[in-house]
């Protein structure tokens, strides 16, 4: 080969977007799998990935899960009120923490019954057994009741005044 006619090719240019395929006996230009090493490294990285990610993980599915018991449990207080209202008698929120279990009751009949502990999994304390609504809707005693909604490290307080409102 002349000298001048390698200065040539290398001055040749390939039209923009192709690719020079270089041929070598018994050897592939291109290989179409991974290695066994790669695959390896990279099911490292993502185990130690979720190990990481898996903590806060659960955490968070412990916040729904507690946040959906708390709006169940302002919607039984919630219905008790406007039952009270609505048909001008007494309506009562009963709570059992052992039974994890809030119902709604008129004149001994259970209108509503919400099972939070079979549900969600939470747990529950209050400082009252029972919270009652007079025909006005305004809350029956002297004292606020707050329940306690409780699943693993996430907590959340439901306060109901003496006026029957229902805040957390």
């Amino acid at each position: 080969m002349h000298p001048d006619e390698s200065d040539q090719r290398r001055r040749t240019r390939l039209p923009y977007g192709t690719q020079a395929a270089i041929h070598l006996e018994g050897v592939e230009a291109l290989r179409s799998a991974f290695t066994i090493i790669e695959l390896t490294i990279v099911i490292c990285v993502l185990a130690v990935l979720s190990a990481i990610a898996m903590p806060t993980a659960t955490g968070l599915v412990d916040r729904i899960r507690v946040r959906a018991a708390v709006t169940e449990i302002e919607s039984l207080f919630g219905a008790a009120r406007h039952v009270a209202i609505a048909r001008a008698t007494q309506t009562t929120v009963e709570i059992d923490t052992a039974a994890r279990m809030i119902s709604v009751t008129v004149a001994g009949d259970t209108l509503r019954r919400g099972s939070l502990g079979d549900e969600l999994d939470v747990q529950l304390a209050a400082n009252r057994s029972a919270m009652s609504y007079a025909p006005t809707g305004i809350g029956y005693g002297a004292a606020n009741l707050s329940v306690v909604v409780r699943r693993n490290s996430a907590v959340d307080t439901i306060f109901v005044s003496r006026l029957g409102r229902v805040r957390h």
